[in-house]
């Protein structure tokens, strides 16, 4: 029986250290886990154990077609096969009947050069490492954790309803966000056309009367004439001004700034805070329930995270796990992250039951960016009316106030 060497905590501060003999290193931090350690660095002892395997190279990702595999499509494939596995059907023989029924050409041909891999004796983690833009590091980890486990049906199924729980949270706040944008369009095209078609031929009218025209009515007019004259302009640097600011933003400095930006937004900053923190416990408690260590399921779970300023703070948190100290308490000294949280990862910590904590952070955090989000949703439709309702009703009375004041002098 293969022999690993670990590194784990028994408290927020004592560290040990020592050998343990496990069937693989899943059974190794399950074993661990048993005992009330919470697994740190667990690795082969080469003397005792098996010759470690050769690394896999990554072969840039292969596949004639070029259309886009959606994120849905992966979260149907691990179900599928997770069923046809669970039902005894061999793997050889499940990805040919998924296959066969694939109506996506890229993919079917990607599981077909997985299938032939597999036949020649590569492991079906190893495969997936060719595809690295359709499947992720956590997913190629929770793949491996199965193959280690003996337990690659059930490890499909979790990853399955993990990427399920994110689309659903990801389908959400598109549907939130459809409406408000359809009527920011709408009011944008509204405004353009009475500017563009209906001003200028009520400005020949207004111009012959040679009547004083009122304020608002001079501004539309200047607005109108600028928009006629130099709308081409207007659109050109607006299109600079996007082209650069994304070539700024993808800079290191730039993603630090719009990271720092999008958590101080007024009423948002909180939203994408806890949205984001939500997806790293739902991921971290993932990793951790299939028996991989702490390390280095921070170290996947980590690049899941879009702001850099939220990346930063963990990736330093856990260079004070490495050094012996506790998790929790460094995210509670960084004033980042909520008491909540870092309380509770404590004594996750402290107990040996980290994903058990991490799922109830991550319930909680979900369930409150659910009720954030319809909350914005439900104000933003009518803040959204309101708005454009101002601007169109301002050009209405602008047009119409020298009509008014013609009236007027008739009479």
């Amino acid at each position: 029986m293969p022999t690993y060497k670990y590194r784990a905590k028994k408290g927020p501060e004592d560290i040990i250290e020592g050998k343990i003999e496990a069937l693989s290193e899943k059974s190794a931090v399950e074993k661990l886990s048993q005992a009330g350690y919470l697994p740190v660095r667990i690795e082969l002892d080469i003397r005792h154990g098996e010759s470690p395997k050769a690394a896999v190279s990554k072969p840039r990702e292969g596949g004639n077609s070029h259309k886009r595999v959606k994120s849905r499509e992966i979260t149907v494939l691990s179900r599928e096969l997770a069923s046809l596995l669970k039902s005894g059907v061999p793997i050889l023989k499940a990805l040919d009947i998924i296959s066969g029924q694939s109506g996506h050409s890229r993919l079917k041909d990607i599981i077909c050069s997985i299938r032939n891999d597999i036949k020649e004796g590569s492991a079906f983690s190893s495969c997936l490492l060719k595809y690295p833009a359709i499947f992720n590091p956590v997913f190629i980890a929770l793949i491996k954790s199965g193959e280690d486990g003996g337990s690659l049906p059930q490890a499909l199924l979790r990853i399955a309803e993990y990427r399920a729980r994110q689309e659903e949270m990801l389908s959400r706040l598109r549907m939130a966000l459809a409406y408000p944008v359809f009527m920011a369009a709408v009011g944008i095209a509204t405004v353009i056309f009475m500017l563009t078609y209906v001003m200028p031929r009520l400005t020949g009218l207004f111009v012959n009367t040679g009547q004083h025209l009122p304020l608002p009515t001079q501004i539309m007019i200047s607005v109108s004439s600028s928009l006629r004259h130099w709308g081409f302009w207007i659109v050109l640097g607006v299109c600079a001004f996007i082209l650069i600011a994304k070539r700024q933003l993808i800079t290191p400095s730039g993603r630090l700034l719009l990271s720092s930006v999008k958590l101080r937004l007024p009423l948002f900053g909180k939203f994408i805070l806890k949205g984001e923190l939500a997806r790293f416990s739902r991921t971290l408690e993932l990793l951790i329930k299939n028996g991989i260590t702490i390390l280095k399921a921070l170290d996947i779970a980590i690049p899941v995270l879009s702001n850099d300023i939220i990346k930063n703070q963990l990736r330093k948190s856990v260079k004070d796990l490495q050094a012996g100290g506790s998790f929790g308490k460094s995210l509670k000294d960084s004033k980042l992250f909520p008491h909540f949280m870092a309380n509770l990862i404590a004594v996750g910590e402290e107990s040996g039951r980290l994903s058990d904590s991490l799922q109830e952070i991550a319930d909680s955090y979900e369930r409150d960016t659910d009720e954030q989000m319809r909350v914005m949703s439900s104000l933003l439709e009518p803040l959204m009316i309101l708005i454009i309702g101002s601007i169109v009703g301002f050009i209405v009375v602008a047009m119409l106030l020298p009509i008014f004041e013609i009236n007027t002098f008739a009479g």
